[in-house]
């Protein structure tokens, strides 16, 4: 009995050891040619939008240098709808049984992590461009009151994501609370024209608008900037996971293996002691 559970136990340490030693050391890294490449071409569109939007753009007719705030604030914005858009997408796809996966869900959460701080990052950009403009850092109008309340909502996403429960479980509960947070987004996008605002209307996406070239290209280069560092967070984000979860799976088969050796070890000193008894009472080994 001993030898066959040493023997079982010796195996499955033995497959767990070399699966685990199968796993090339590059995976363990979330960074990959691609990645790096694009990396690298982020910087540089960040270094580019500095120089246009301090220096080659001009000054605002009417907002002076306050408008080079909207070269952050704009494709913040923007990308914040793109983020959260992905991640209600994703929960969809978790919750639709047809199409039920954890990458899904995966997904889902790398994006809204990154789309709370671009949230964040649009509204401390818009609070500064409002003290410049409005003489004040804070109004309950309805684009900035609204765009508060998104930034909450995820949050209490993030929030949900810590609660018990298996992976599933967390999964489940996450995406509901994304499809309803998302609704949000509308309000958000319309609320200037559904409800009396100081806030200015869409101006860049407006047809007719009189914006000049500089300030056109300058905004295309911000939400080109911000478009692929999002793709560039995703992709980490997402391999961090993903490694997070075979780190998990490693350590579980480690506590099976460790536990199936005690086992074995238990059970090898009980036959021992058996037999001990018996040498004792009779005198006779077995």
């Amino acid at each position: 009995m001993r030898s066959e559970a040493a023997t079982a136990a010796q195996a499955t340490s033995a497959a767990s050891a070399s699966s685990i030693g199968a796993t090339p050391r590059r995976r363990d890294t979330t960074g990959t040619r691609a990645t790096r490449f694009l990396g690298l071409v982020v910087i540089a569109l960040m270094g580019l939008l500095v120089f246009l939007g301090l220096v080659a753009s001009p000054q605002d007719v009417n907002q002076g240098d306050a408008v080079r705030l909207l070269y952050l604030h704009v494709p913040a914005a923007e990308m914040t709808y793109v983020a959260f858009g992905v991640a209600a997408l994703c929960s969809a796809a978790y919750l639709w049984r047809r199409t039920r996966s954890m990458a899904w869900d995966r997904v889902a959460n790398a994006s809204v992590e990154i789309g709370v701080v671009l949230c964040a990052l649009m509204l401390i950009s818009g609070s500064l461009w409002g003290r410049l403009t409005w003489s004040q850092f804070w109004t309950w109008d309805a684009r900035v009151t609204s765009s508060a309340l998104l930034f909450v909502m995820f949050l209490g996403y993030l929030a949900v994501r810590t609660l018990e429960g298996t992976n599933e479980q967390r999964a489940r509960r996450s995406a509901v609370v994304c499809l309803v947070a998302i609704l949000d987004v509308p309000l958000v996008h319309y609320s200037v024209d559904w409800f009396r605002t100081v806030h200015q209307r869409p101006t860049f996406v407006v047809k007719g608008s009189n914006i000049e070239g500089i300030f056109r290209f300058t905004h295309f280069v911000g939400f080109t900037t911000f478009l692929l560092a999002y793709i560039w967070l995703m992709l980490h984000r997402n391999r961090v996971a993903m490694l997070e979860e075979i780190t998990e799976s490693t350590m579980l088969e480690a506590a099976i293996v460790e536990r199936q050796r005690e086992g074995a070890s238990d059970g090898g000193r009980a036959v021992d002691a058996g037999a001990g008894a018996v040498v004792g009472a009779t005198g006779v080994r077995p």
